[in-house]
């Protein structure tokens, strides 16, 4: 076992060092294949926030909704506990 451990301590330093350099070199030519960046105007930016806005409140009224249905069922459960 500890003749493995120095052989394989030396070896993932040279290795990083060669992953290192790979990504460098491998990283413009992934860049060409992406679309290309779109400058969106004010205007776009604030349509997209309304948007998003909206979707996140439509969310909160569904997540509200269900809420106040188990809301009614636990004070159906309570009025069924004080009853007796």
């Amino acid at each position: 076992m500890s003749a493995q451990k120095p052989a394989s301590a030396g070896t993932p330093a040279t290795t990083t060092a060669a992953q290192v350099a790979a990504p460098s070199t491998s990283t413009p030519t992934s860049t060409s294949s992406r679309k290309p960046w779109v400058k969106k105007t004010p205007v776009e930016i604030v349509l997209e926030q309304i948007g998003k806005q909206e979707e996140k409140v439509a969310e909160m009224r569904k997540d509200l909704a269900r809420e106040e249905r188990e809301l009614a069922k636990l004070q159906q459960a309570k009025k069924v506990l004080e009853a007796q």
